[in-house]
């Protein structure tokens, strides 16, 4: 395989594996409603591919665009194993990342995906946003992509929306 077409498998799967990070709301109700096979556009000032490392690495004005997903982020770092074939591990986007879809939004320093596990971590500053209002904030999220349980830590604080009576 050549580097380029290397890149651009790893990109790939690491992209299509950004869309559940993306996919974290308050309720998590909407984790399977995330179609990761489509295509998926990525951009970023600089690529590097680490092969001794076995990571890929996106740095400056990260942006990566898949169905109605989008995460933007300063640096994201792609993990895999190459064992015959490139299995994904580990996803980290660091550098106020930011990831939206349709009218939700989940901020926070840094996100990451353990693919072994199964499960995304939002750390600091982490926010949960819904567009009718309802608000999420703590110092660390997590959503357990095999039981659909969320979690929040670190005096967490939200608004909820009510709906008003007619």
């Amino acid at each position: 395989m050549t580097r380029n077409r290397l890149r651009s498998a790893i990109l790939a799967g690491a992209v299509a594996s950004l869309g559940i990070v993306g996919a974290q709301q308050l309720g998590a109700q909407a984790i399977s409603g995330h179609n990761s096979n489509a295509p998926v556009d990525y951009a970023a000032d600089r690529i590097e591919l680490q092969d001794k490392q076995n990571r890929v690495v996106l740095s400056g004005n990260v942006d990566v665009k898949q169905a109605e997903l989008r995460l933007r982020a300063a640096r994201t770092v792609v993990d895999f194993t190459n064992q015959g074939s490139m299995q994904i591990q580990r996803i980290t986007a660091t550098g106020g990342v930011t990831v939206t879809r349709n009218d939700e939004i989940a901020t926070g320093d840094v996100g990451i995906y353990d693919f072994n596990r199964r499960v995304i971590t939002m750390v600091g500053n982490a926010s949960l946003k819904r567009g009718g209002g309802d608000t999420l904030h703590g110092n660390r999220f997590v959503v357990d992509l095999n039981s659909g349980v969320s979690s929040a830590e670190g005096r967490v604080t939200g608004t909820f929306s009510v709906p008003k009576k007619q």
